[in-house]
């Protein structure tokens, strides 16, 4: 009786940590961003594809595809949107991928300055609501600083290399998900640093890395992005 209890007691924090992220491992995110306007229109379009993966490539992390409609006030410097989301989170473990989906709805705010002549600043505070598989209704809150520095022009024109740096960080609205569980005031934060160049003036290429800690965890994630206005 004795074995067999310690065997499960095995199985049951084998399988716990079969749950949790090997921190040491580098993971990857690739990505597309595009932005559309409707010529002579204050309205467009935006959104972005992402493929994350816990290892590289083999373990899915996350399949997000987000599409939104944008509206710009005439003479303000200040982008609005309401999107939807589709989330599909695998979770760590290439043989207990046991994907969750999500169905999400958020608005945003999108506004920019210049500081210094080549500090380039972006904020953005997004709202989300979102229906996850398995849980109660919960709303999440957003806050993105996004920095931008040129090297060898003063904006990210055709030919500019630049810095990118942003950090995000997450906080929960309802904190009950049903059955009993709850999550923390705090969800997340995400740091990124990395190196862009403009292939045009309306596409860009950038490779960083982040680092996305949560309440749980904490891991690096190589990120490969395409960024393209037309």
């Amino acid at each position: 009786m004795k074995n067999i209890l310690t065997a499960l007691l095995l199985m049951v924090c084998l399988q716990a940590t079969a749950q949790v992220p090997d921190q040491d491992q580098l993971g990857a995110w690739y990505m597309y961003f595009w932005n559309t306007e409707f010529k002579n229109s204050n309205w467009g379009l935006q959104g972005d594809y992402q493929y994350r993966d816990w290892r590289g490539l083999g373990d899915r992390e996350q399949l997000l595809l987000r599409t939104g409609v944008t509206y710009t006030p005439t003479n303000s410097n200040v982008k609005f949107t309401l999107g939807y989301a589709n989330i599909t989170t695998g979770r760590f473990g290439a043989d207990i991928d046991a994907p969750v989906s999500e169905n999400r709805i958020y608005q945003e705010a999108l506004f920019g300055q210049r500081l210094f002549d080549r500090l380039l600043l972006t904020h953005r505070i997004r709202f989300e609501q979102r229906w996850v598989e398995n849980q109660a209704f919960r709303t999440r809150f957003r806050y993105n600083l996004f920095i931008n520095v040129p090297w060898n022009k003063k904006d990210l024109s055709k030919g500019a290399f630049y810095t990118a740096f942003y950090n995000e960080i997450f906080i929960n609205g309802e904190r009950n998900i049903g059955n009993g569980r709850s999550v923390q005031f705090f969800d997340r934060n995400r740091t990124y640093i990395g190196m862009g160049y403009s292939v045009t003036d309306h596409l860009r290429l950038q490779l960083g890395y982040m680092e996305q800690t949560t309440v749980n965890w904490q891991k690096g994630q190589l990120q490969f992005s395409l960024h393209h206005n037309f």
